[in-house]
């Protein structure tokens, strides 16, 4: 459930399975939350920042660029880190992804290099059809997004 896309050369970089936060759902995340505790992902459109080692291990922070929506990033810890609980041998021990507190967790294995391609100011979109944030999204409205002039 996560693509890196080279927009420039038009080629899919990295396709692969992504944990979400285990306030969220079961299976399908079909809650989200902007809110410190609430162990749930959130939605919108996102920044990459810097790496840096923590309780993860090698991680990526992210910045919400969504007021009310996912503003609060930073502050809730959301970033990119791998996770042993997002693999096959999860799937097979729990029937599905394990969970993180509201991470985008990808599997150990591929992390790193995942985290090394995108760090540094990447975007990332959060995508879910809840219909506050797509009528209120200035990122999703070509009327409203101002494009830098020359």
């Amino acid at each position: 459930r996560l693509w890196v896309i080279d927009v420039a050369r038009k080629r899919i970089l990295f396709h692969e399975l992504v944990a979400h936060g285990e306030g969220s759902g079961d299976n399908y995340a079909v809650e989200f939350s902007n809110e410190p505790g609430s162990r749930q992902s959130s939605i919108g459109v996102f920044r990459t920042e810097d790496v840096y080692r923590g309780g993860n291990g090698y991680s990526l922070r992210l910045a919400g660029l969504e007021p009310g929506v996912n503003d609060l990033a930073m502050e809730r810890r959301i970033v990119i880190h791998g996770a042993q609980y997002v693999s096959a041998s999860a799937v097979t021990a729990l029937g599905r992804l394990g969970r993180s507190w509201g991470c985008p967790a990808l599997s150990s294995g591929i992390s790193r290099r995942v985290i090394d391609r995108i760090k540094g100011g990447s975007a990332i979109f959060a995508y879910y059809p809840d219909q506050r944030w797509l009528r209120q999204s200035r990122f999703l409205s070509c009327n409203s997004v101002r494009v830098a002039s020359r």
